[in-house]
């Protein structure tokens, strides 16, 4: 009689894998009744309650004189009431040991008039921002 322990191993080893698959069904079913539950949740509606655009037009052009910068950004206000607005510039192209953002606060454009925001550089993210009205993003070609 000749009997090798591999014969004994087969069983034991397929009720091990039946367990583990077992463990894995089960805990991937107990996921699907929470994933559901969320679905209807009223905090995942979108809210429609979003800012007005601001009333600004916007333009880049080259800048002619070298200590303008490369670009020049202008923005008119094309509403019937003075806009109180606040700029920050984020500059693609920095020196290590200076900022990489610069801020403009609080300059009023009256209504129809342009406002010229020079020394910027391509790449750089314009935002503008104001009161009650959502935020303008440019980016410098």
């Amino acid at each position: 009689m000749n009997s090798s322990n591999t014969s004994r191993a087969c069983p034991a080893f397929g009720g091990i894998a039946l367990i583990a698959l077992g463990c894995v069904l089960s805990l991937t079913m107990a996921q699907i009744p929470a994933a559901r539950a969320g679905d209807n949740s009223p905090s995942l509606r979108p809210l429609d309650d979003k800012a007005a655009s601001l009333p600004l037009t916007s333009d880049f052009s080259k800048g002619t004189d070298a200590n303008m910068g490369p670009y020049i950004l202008s923005l008119t206000n094309t509403s019937k009431n003075a806009l109180k607005v606040s700029v920050k510039i984020h500059l693609s192209v920095s020196f290590h040991a200076n900022t990489k953002d610069r801020s403009i606060s609080d300059h009023v454009i009256d209504p129809g008039q342009v406002w010229t925001i020079d020394d910027l550089a391509a790449a750089d993210t314009v935002t503008v921002t104001a009161d009650g009205f959502a935020p303008l993003e440019l980016t410098v070609p």
